[in-house]
């Protein structure tokens, strides 16, 4: 279906044509003064200086044939020749009507759907998820969403970290505990996680054991069959235990593939590298050295002197395999931002090989959780807070706020339990996801759980308070009807879910999920100003309770599908302890 800008930008291309007017200037935006207009035309301004011609003059010829279309109320010329566009309340009502009954909420497929590869897992084998793991996960799986609800092919891959040296000083570790990996079948997660740490201990204080553990690693990767059937228990049991924590974040990965699948497309690189001229050896190591044009960039390893290669190729190799197996047109990668310069120097590598031609890559890279020191975020000890006791946390501060089970009809322990799981989980969501992807941001735990101010359980609790007039509306045999603008609450809440397409297209674009956060919470303030003002099923006259039934309907869709795009759910009822 076609929005309201969509049909005023159809209008004025019409205009411009006939003008004989550059038709890429016909365009509106929402108005920077709602009070004047809904929307505001700043075509006259880019044409001025080709047109040769006042912009305010330019301005006017258009407001002519503007001001007789019958869906525009009023249409004025504002400064220098900025268009103000008010429209007629039929014209918004009838748009909002076609709106509701399309299933996409106005929000139109992409007319060229893009095979997306997104990569914003990252884990490590055995490493429990931390704090840390918290942005990719959450920017990540908002992201994928956006990006299929658009209508383009998305595969989403966790790229786990099993194939790298501290896969050595693991095995190494074992070694030296057990003396041989005979024990190595009853390791859980806890386990390997406790030998990793005295492994990492170890090597830091020992360069021998560092040595070994290096030696180790390049062993594995060169198929030593023991080592290579101990890394496969050790790999098994980590993506057991981060399936679990992502499945809670529902972070959802078709490819569950490793730095470990890339390895025999690293010597490819390093073939095709030789062939094309582009590497050289220095001091023993393999490299390729990065032009100089804007900064200084430090070369890439992708043979390390000890033979190995270097950590650089794995990503290198999966950007080949992602082209030659997957047919990427675009790889996103959903990474914190300080390891910018990794993938400046990873990209420009794949693009001299020659490696994905025409395909986009993209990192999108995301700031730090910080705590109150303004530092990443640690426990009381000093550590780094694994992710499970995060949402430990926030679970607890949320039971404090529910009822007992059983103290509400229909809410047993399973019920109660339920609900506390989804209120904490978009209490961490949406504070990470109002947040610029870029910025780094305070987590505090008194804070992000409210159930007021910008906060996930408030968008929760707004769709829950749509969802008990829908079912006294329902009990009391009322539907909803046509609907119609009658008070300006109705209308500024309308012209907000209009810009529902709008916010979703922003987000993906810029690969920015908290555009919609933003819109969601703002959407949420508007409805909750129009219920104070417009009643709804006390409204005498019934044309009017009708169409402002449809309208809430309408709001709580846009609501969920936009809590939907940001990974969180919204329960049909939210309780709070009296």
């Amino acid at each position: 279906m076609r929005t309201l800008e969509k049909k005023l930008n159809e209008k004025l291309t019409e205009i411009f044509e006939n003008l004989n007017l550059d038709t890429d200037a016909a365009y509106v935006k929402r108005s920077d003064r709602p009070d004047l207009s809904d929307f505001q035309c700043n075509g006259a301004l880019a044409l001025a200086k080709t047109m040769k011609c006042p912009p305010r003059q330019i301005a006017e010829s258009i407001l002519q044939k503007l001001q007789n279309d019958p869906d525009i109320e009023s249409v004025s010329v504002d400064g220098p020749g900025f268009l103000n566009i008010k429209l007629k309340n039929d014209f918004i009502s009838k748009t909002l009507n076609e709106m509701a009954c399309d299933e996409n909420l106005g929000c139109e497929k992409v007319e060229s759907p893009k095979k997306i590869v997104m990569d914003f897992g990252g884990p490590n084998v055995a490493k429990a998820l931390h704090v840390g793991h918290l942005r990719s996960a959450v920017i990540g799986e908002s992201l994928r969403r956006i990006m299929c609800f658009l209508g383009h092919n998305v595969i989403s891959d966790v790229h786990f970290g099993d194939w790298g040296t501290p896969m050595g000083m693991i095995l190494s570790q074992i070694l030296e505990e057990d003396g041989d990996f005979s024990k190595v079948d009853t390791y859980n997660i806890d386990d390997i996680s406790a030998i990793y740490k005295r492994a990492n201990a170890r090597c830091k204080e020992d360069e021998k054991s560092a040595e070994k553990a290096r030696l180790i690693t390049s062993e594995l990767q060169n198929g030593n069959a023991e080592y290579q059937k101990a890394w496969k228990r050790l790999r098994e049991v980590s993506v057991e235990a981060v399936k679990e924590n992502y499945d809670e974040l529902s972070a959802h990965f078709d490819l569950w593939l490793g730095e470990s699948d890339a390895h025999p497309v690293c010597q490819q690189v390093v073939d095709i590298a030789q062939k094309e001229g582009l590497s050289e050896v220095d001091d023993g190591a393999t490299i390729i050295r990065l032009p100089q044009a804007n900064k200084p960039m430090p070369p890439v390893i992708l043979v390390k002197s000890d033979g190995g290669f270097g950590y650089q190729l794995t990503d290198i190799a999966t950007i080949k395999m992602r082209y030659d197996d997957l047919k990427a047109d675009q790889i996103i990668y959903v990474v914190d931002k300080r390891q910018s310069l990794h993938f400046e120097q990873v990209f420009q590598v794949a693009e001299m090989l020659k490696l994905a031609p025409n395909t986009i890559l993209k990192h999108v890279g995301f700031g730090t959780v910080n705590g109150a020191d303004g530092k990443p975020f640690k426990t009381r000890d000093g550590g780094v807070m694994n992710l499970k006791d995060l949402i430990s946390l926030s679970k607890e501060k949320v039971r404090l706020s529910m009822p007992k089970p059983g103290e509400v009809e229909g809410y047993g322990e399973p019920e109660i339990e339920k609900l506390i799981f989804e209120v904490a989980m978009a209490a961490i969501k949406f504070q990470d996801l109002k947040s610029n992807v870029g910025s780094g941001y305070i987590f505090d735990l008194e804070d992000f759980a409210k159930f007021e101010g910008k906060t996930g359980p408030y968008i929760q609790y707004a769709v829950a308070r749509i969802n008990s007039i829908l079912r006294k509306a329902a009990l009391n045999g009322i539907e909803d009807g046509e609907i119609i603008i009658h008070a300006d609450d109705e209308r500024s809440l309308a012209l907000k879910i209009a810009d529902f397409e709008n916010t979703v297209i922003r987000a993906a674009e810029i690969y920015e999920p908290s555009i919609i956060a933003d819109y969601v919470y703002n959407l949420a303030q508007i409805f909750s100003s129009f219920y104070n003002t417009c009643p709804i099923l006390s409204e005498p006259d019934h044309a009017l309770l009708v169409s402002r039934l449809r309208l809430a309907r309408l709001t709580r869709d846009v609501l969920k599908c936009s809590l939907y795009l940001l990974g969180i759910e919204a329960p049909e009822k939210m309780l709070k302890s009296n």
